[in-house]
């Protein structure tokens, strides 16, 4: 369970294996007439693959938080020379055309907005020279949340790609060094969703979640609160969590059929909680007696997932991401 430049490069690998696989494919993709029905590397020249739109954004996160963390790791070099074909002017060009569309208002939303803005991050923070690049289309992205915050009047507190919380804590870097007002923005929406929200039941997983409501609620508060006005709401929101209640919190979810995409998901919950425990005890501080439990389950739960990241492309085009996550957490 160590990340290190052996697991970097198979990981890498098996996102290289995807990013450019264009198909089986399922757009997001609303068409007004028979013009608008075209193949995803038409629409999408630069995330075309990995089965849909926001995995492969997210796997060329993994590819390039990879190279930046080990730059001489076995599969680096090829990402290099694959993000330069891939990350163009004449490419986000096209892609911001097609968000531009009154029917695109929704699109990835804010799911894969999340994503675009975390691989900008990501770039931008590792001084990368194709993060210039990039940048127009994320800041097209932060416009798009800047509405949505202002029209939302409820989160979606679903285990799955709408879930606000996750995408918060995913836009939230970008937003800390491109746009201070729109994280000062995503802190108070956060406050005004979850701040009275109290001793929660956890009543998960359902069977298709690859997200925790509570946890992911709980990390979009540690992640855009202070630190003392987050342990005081922590408390209060999981005040048996040293218990390791609600058990079903802390017990990784069984998958049946890793062949079932939905089913498939359950693999990405364990790893999603996973992160979510470790980033939790950290913000918790050492001091806290329940840090260790968090720990503990984040363990548990990265040892029932980690060995499942490739095998089938169901979960395969999306998995290895979440594993990042967990590892570096």
């Amino acid at each position: 369970m160590t990340l290190d430049a052996a697991l970097a490069a198979r990981m890498s690998g098996i996102a290289l294996g995807h990013v450019t696989r264009e198909y089986p494919h399922k757009l997001d993709h609303v068409l007004a007439g028979d013009g608008d029905a075209r193949t995803p590397r038409d629409l999408h020249p630069m995330f075309f693959g990995s089965f849909d739109w926001h995995s492969c954004v997210h796997g060329w996160w993994l590819l390039l938080r990879l190279a930046h963390l080990f730059p001489h790791h076995a599969r680096a070099d090829e990402t290099r020379a694959l993000a330069a074909e891939t990350f163009t002017p004449d490419k986000v060009a096209v892609e911001r055309v097609y968000l531009a569309r009154p029917l695109s208002r929704g699109f990835e939303r804010p799911y894969g907005w999340a994503w675009l803005l975390k691989l900008h991050a990501e770039m931008a923070s590792a001084n990368n020279p194709l993060a210039p690049v990039l940048e127009p289309f994320a800041h097209d992205f932060a416009a798009h949340w800047r509405a949505m915050l202002g029209s939302f009047t409820y989160p979606i507190r679903t285990g799955a790609h709408g879930n606000t919380a996750f995408a918060l804590v995913l836009s939230a870097q970008w937003a800390a060094d491109h746009d201070p007002q729109l994280f000062a923005l995503m802190a108070d929406k956060a406050r005004a969703w979850y701040s009275t929200d109290r001793s929660a039941q956890a009543w998960e997983p359902d069977g298709d979640a690859f997200l925790s409501p509570t946890l992911m609620e709980a990390l979009a508060m540690a992640t855009l609160l202070p630190a003392t006005e987050f342990r005081r709401w922590f408390r209060a929101f999981l005040p048996k969590a040293k218990l390791q209640t609600p058990a079903s919190l802390f017990t990784p979810a069984t998958v049946t059929d890793r062949s079932d995409g939905k089913i498939a998901h359950l693999d990405g919950l364990n790893l999603s909680r996973a992160w979510a425990f470790r980033t939790l005890a950290a913000k918790l501080g050492q001091r806290d007696s329940t840090a260790p439990v968090l720990r503990a389950a984040a363990d548990a739960h990265i040892a029932t997932a980690l060995p499942h990241i490739a095998g089938d492309y169901a979960g395969e085009h999306w998995l290895a991401s979440f594993a990042l996550l967990a590892l570096e957490a």
